[in-house]
């Protein structure tokens, strides 16, 4: 990319999309294009069109959809799967008509089989069974990298697609219900802390194995990719390691400064057993994450706060 590149930064005001427009500028990418959804609403077919038209972007980084946690997933299935599709649908093939020189796809762990080996090898993909709570959302995702990949095919497009793993960071999403597990605890821990709680209730077992990325890390990983990787398929952005929810819940209450005690209701969903992405490929290429988990919760917990 030149710096002068036109670069159209889908989803900018979201988690991920927002880390990569920083990234973007902090390299002395000028002319960063962005729409909110009110200005250009990415499910709306005729909106999209007339938008690459008009504006004729170079790059695309496509981080914008529908995401949540898993009562999220589980809830709204038909607009998880619907939206995501549209926004996709429109945002890629608007990218081919008009000539776009190379367009990143992000997509989510949540593509490879329920119980799929680990840790998670980019081959794994379509290989067995979904995550019955997230399935439609995932097989949005799993739409998208065909897409990319079909439109290399026939037409010769540089798409692109990346897998991150679980992440958090600036500009996260704190609801109490529709957020991801690492926010929730952070919104839980800290209103138990204010309220003087004796015990903070976490779902499920506690026994899941999560792998954690700062959002920043992920916005770094997508430039180096989009500057140096130019392959069919897909591939994973992750650190490469993992910890129990469990583990993950002491170390926030730590960041939080609770004091009080954990309870675990089995009563509720665990999800995947273990979702930990081989980041192989990644690290080949020459690229790793920069911020450890204790640092980026210190960093998500101070966000957090600024919000409140």
């Amino acid at each position: 990319m030149e710096k002068h590149s036109k670069i159209f930064v889908a989803g900018h005001r979201g988690m991920v999309g927002s880390a990569i427009y920083r990234k973007l500028q902090k390299e002395g990418y000028q002319n960063l294009i962005t729409r909110t959804s009110k200005e250009v609403d990415l499910r709306d077919q005729q909106a999209v069109a007339a938008f690459f038209n008009e504006e004729k972007p170079d790059y695309v980084f496509l981080a914008a959809a529908k995401v949540g946690g898993i009562v999220a997933n589980n809830t709204y299935r038909a607009d998880f799967l619907y939206e995501n599709l549209a926004i996709q649908n429109n945002v890629i093939h608007q990218s081919y008509v008009n000539g776009v020189k190379k367009l990143m796809f992000l997509g989510s762990s949540c593509i490879y089989p329920k119980l799929a080996p680990q840790p998670l090898k980019e081959e794994y993909l379509l290989t067995g069974l979904l995550e019955p709570t997230n399935e439609p959302y995932a097989i949005a995702k799993i739409a998208g990298i065909k897409m990319c990949d079909a439109y290399r095919d026939q037409y010769g497009c540089n798409f692109v697609s990346v897998m991150p793993t679980n992440l958090y960071g600036y500009n996260d999403n704190y609801h109490p219900e529709n957020s991801h597990v690492l926010p929730a605890l952070i919104r839980k821990f800290d209103e138990a802390k204010h309220n003087g709680s004796k015990e903070v209730t976490i779902w499920g077992t506690g026994s899941p194995m999560r792998e954690f990325l700062f959002a920043d890390d992920l916005a770094d990983a997508c430039y180096f990719l989009m500057e140096n990787y130019s392959e069919p398929n897909l591939i994973n952005i992750g650190t490469g390691e993992d910890l129990t929810i469990k583990d993950l819940a002491l170390a926030v209450k730590e960041t939080v400064g609770f004091e009080g005690e954990l309870v675990f209701d089995t009563s509720k969903p665990d999800g995947t057993p273990r979702k930990l992405m081989d980041v192989s490929k990644l690290h080949d290429l020459g690229w790793k994450h920069k911020i450890a988990l204790k640092e980026g919760l210190k960093l998500a917990y101070q966000d957090y706060l600024s919000k409140k």
